[in-house]
């Protein structure tokens, strides 16, 4: 909470959402700078689908918010396995590439609706606005303040919803690995992506979900593998979780 006024900090980080807009048109190249979120986008669908609503539980498609959403690489995937989908980014420019590329490749018959918003967390809360399920891939380490950033997600989750979570560890082996390795020596990513201080550990990350009324269902590691990403017991990097609203 901001000590002079009392009201939340933003969970928007304006550098954050300068240096992801400036890479918005090479988003959806597999083999540019958001390749890594290409390569593991496959698991970490696959892993959210498992713990998501069944799409055909009720009479209407589960509703799904993907907050952070990007160019929209996960909100695509989720439309495609049957999901009503709204993808809302904080950058324009995100926003603008994602709907772009959902002009130029239209999603196949049997997906569920997708649309895409510009705008944040909050905005969505102010609202009212509510979700079956909500999912955070690769987010909370770039915003302001991830606990209040986990309080609105369970705020636009309805009771018995889903709230699924990505992110990146903080431990030596992700420093070397996620930060250094990454960045300055495979340069996997573009250098500053991540600041490694901002990695959340899962006992961290478990804290804010119970401290937000969540409790959590599952949790694994994710991993890259000659075979592409895999589900994992190895946390020490990678790892994705889940958490229900009672």
């Amino acid at each position: 909470m901001n000590a002079t006024n009392s009201q939340p900090v933003s969970s928007v980080s304006d550098e954050e959402i300068t240096r992801f807009s400036a890479l918005a048109e090479q988003w959806w190249d597999p083999s540019g700078p958001m390749r890594p979120l290409h390569a593991m986008n496959t698991l970490r669908i696959a892993w959210a689908a498992r713990h998501l609503p069944l799409r055909g539980a009720t009479a209407r498609r589960a509703r799904v918010l993907d907050i952070g959403c990007g160019a929209g690489i996960a909100s695509e995937a989720l439309a495609k396995e049957g999901y009503d989908v709204l993808g809302l980014d904080a950058s324009a420019n995100g926003i603008a590439a994602a709907r772009a590329h959902l002009d130029s490749t239209p999603l196949p018959a049997t997906a569920g609706p997708l649309e895409y918003r510009c705008g944040s967390a909050e905005t969505l809360v102010e609202e009212r606005q509510t979700f079956d399920a909500v999912v955070a891939f690769e987010i909370i380490e770039h915003v302001t303040d991830p606990a209040q950033f986990t309080h609105m997600l369970a705020q636009l989750v309805r009771p018995g919803g889903t709230v699924v979570i990505s992110t990146m560890n903080r431990t030596l082996r992700s420093f070397a690995v996620g930060k250094v390795g990454a960045e300055y020596l495979l340069r996997l990513l573009p250098v500053g992506t991540h600041d490694w201080r901002k990695f959340i550990r899962p006992s961290e990350l478990a804290q804010y979900a119970r401290a937000a009324g969540l409790h959590t269902t599952a949790i694994a590691g994710m991993a890259p593998s000659p075979s592409g990403w895999k589900e994992s017991r190895d946390m020490g990097i990678n790892y994705i979780a889940a958490f229900r609203k009672d």
